[in-house]
């Protein structure tokens, strides 16, 4: 049966308000009712508390191989109390190393939470790359957590002929379980890794056999977890030698400088350099830099080839370097092939074109060749070789001859350095750090017991997923992609410009330059992309001297509170 509806039609204003209050109260009764009680939701478990004790682990002492991309970076060595827009690599390691509770901040620590701190970890680096600097065999010393077991105390071992001592107990503090109830005030949770039982060179003492590589924390899988995808540890080296240091170990830095030849984009021009045979805008003279590069060899003071630091109170600047010389990279063909046409290359200027091509008749079209400035030695003063590869960009540039290079190496007639630009940072690479103990080992015979680096790869296969290779592979792609844009972007502006103009006109008359490029100052290439205007060249013997390192030294030891108070002449 249909209800019947109601007419509200003729009712007055209180009593719609009364009857839509009834309503309201109905129906709330009736949710009341059908509807439950809310489940309450999932607790997240807890994560536990308990503070982290590094004494209840062994230690050993190791060596790390890593590399890194330093563009990001304001260095290698972190200065304490020197806060950085950017991080230091250092910086980023150390937090990396915490995390994964490899080491451990001390209790005795002065500095504030947080703060980068190798106390106790007997940590030593190899080499202290500047700002921008990048490195693909950095080397570094440290003392770890170990997944070696603890020996059994000798305590629990008496227990059993029950003639424990008192003196006994003391002596033997090592447990691998958990502390009682009496012991956990005392035990402090923050101790360094030093103060963890250092079980190298010691016989076990009822441990289980152990693999000392095989069993072990796989410290450099660990790491790369943690670490941004430009810094990668590539091997570990399980056993250094006795009494090893990373800076002083190490017998032979090895660098390499990368640039460009043209190292500017090459000017749409021919000028009487060209006509000579010597290099046109851009362009630079490798074999007069190869030339300058051999003089680097041997056992030379490099006092005005490097920055004096006189907190560091050097006073012998004599370097021995190995091995000097300008290198072609092998890098194949790549996008802005342009520079080889023949209105940019000073050295096919004059050879006939093919009109439907704009190329020049039996010639390999080529693109722009990268070359290293490559350079060992047994040690290097502060920015030396950023200084050595501006005085060969000079030369290369042909505003210098490969004279100047032996003339700045004798201290005799030039004591003081010439006041020149050192060249850009982001080129340079520490290339590698040899250690001969390490490097040593071939690979042949008991090579896990013996010294030498641990691959990454010996377990991270090639390509594994979130491996050092798939990481790698993401940071060179990504640098690709933008390289190729870029360089086809580069092709599709200056084929524009090369059709819009007569080959052979181009070719018999020289272009006329405007008077804005009449007043243009000389460019000279540092190794950056854009390189510097100087205004007219200076050469570097005719320019102002820097004080001598001697003076610099004095002056500091006297602004110290050292010194005899008069400055030497």
């Amino acid at each position: 049966m249909a209800t019947q509806k109601t007419d509200y039609s003729q009712w007055n204003q209180e009593a719609l308000i009364e009857r839509i209050t009834k309503l309201e109260e109905a129906l709330a009764t009736q949710k009341a009712r059908t509807s439950s009680p809310p489940s309450p939701r999932p607790q997240k478990p807890t994560k536990s508390t308990t503070p982290f004790d590094p004494s209840k682990y062994s230690t050993r002492l190791i060596a790390l191989k890593f590399a890194y991309l330093g563009r990001n970076y304001n260095g290698f060595e972190h200065h304490a109390n020197n806060a950085t827009l950017v991080p230091t690599i250092e910086e980023v390691l150390w937090r990396a190393l915490t995390k994964a509770r490899l080491i451990s901040p001390s209790a005795d620590s002065k500095r504030a939470v947080g703060e980068v701190d190798w106390t106790g970890t007997e940590f030593s680096k190899c080499g202290r790359t500047d700002k921008g600097v990048s490195a693909f065999g950095q080397v570094i010393g440290i003392r770890v957590r170990s997944n070696r077991p603890l020996p059994e105390r000798e305590v629990e071992k008496d227990l059993t002929f029950g003639n424990v001592s008192n003196e006994e107990e003391e002596d033997n503090t090592t447990n691998t379980s958990e502390p009682t109830s009496s012991q956990q005030g005392s035990a402090s949770p923050t101790k360094s890794p030093s103060a963890s039982p250092n079980l190298e060179g010691r016989p076990d003492q009822g441990v289980p056999d152990f693999d000392p590589i095989t069993d072990e924390i796989p410290y450099a899988q660990t790491l790369n977890r943690i670490l941004p995808p430009e810094i990668r540890i590539l091997s570990w080296c399980p056993s250094p030698p006795t009494g090893f240091s990373a800076r002083f170990s190490c017998t032979e830095r090895r660098y390499k400088y990368f640039f460009t030849n043209p190292a500017f984009a090459p000017r749409f021009e021919q000028n009487k350099s060209a006509a000579a045979g010597g290099p046109i805008g851009g362009w630079l003279d490798i074999d007069k830099m190869r030339e300058a590069a051999k003089l680097f060899v041997g056992l030379h003071d490099f006092r005005n080839f490097c920055k004096v630091d006189p907190s560091k109170q050097i006073t012998s600047f004599e370097r021995r370097i190995f091995y000097s010389d300008i290198e072609e990279i092998d890098q194949g063909h790549s996008p802005a092939g342009f520079v080889s046409h023949p209105m940019f290359n000073a050295k096919n200027s004059h050879q006939p074109l093919d009109r439907t091509s704009g190329r020049t008749i039996d010639h390999e079209y080529e693109v722009p060749k990268i070359y290293s400035f490559t350079l060992h030695g047994s040690g290097f003063l502060w920015h030396q070789v950023r200084c050595m590869v501006a005085v060969l960009f000079l030369i290369g540039q042909g505003l210098e001859t490969p004279l100047l290079v032996s003339q700045l190496l004798d201290i005799v007639k030039h004591p003081q350095r010439p006041n020149y630009e050192m060249a850009s940072d982001a080129p340079l690479v520490l290339w590698d750090c040899v250690f001969p103990e390490i490097d040593g080992v071939t690979g042949e015979g008991d090579e896990e017991h013996s010294f030498g680096w641990i691959p990454v790869s010996r377990s991270d296969p090639f390509g594994s997923k979130g491996g050092v290779m798939e990481d790698l592979w993401h940071v060179w792609r990504r640098h690709k992609i933008d390289e190729v844009l870029a360089g086809t972007l580069l092709d599709i502006a200056a084929n524009q410009r090369i059709t819009s103009v007569r080959n052979e006109e181009c070719l018999e008359k020289p272009v006329a330059k405007s008077r804005k490029e009449k007043r243009c100052s000389q460019r000279v290439f540092d190794g950056s992309d854009a390189g510097r205007l100087v205004g007219r060249y200076v050469p570097v013997l005719e320019r102002p001297r820097l004080e001598t390192p001697e003076v610099l030294n004095e002056r500091y030891r006297i602004r110290k509170g050292g010194g005899d108070g008069q400055l030497i002449n």
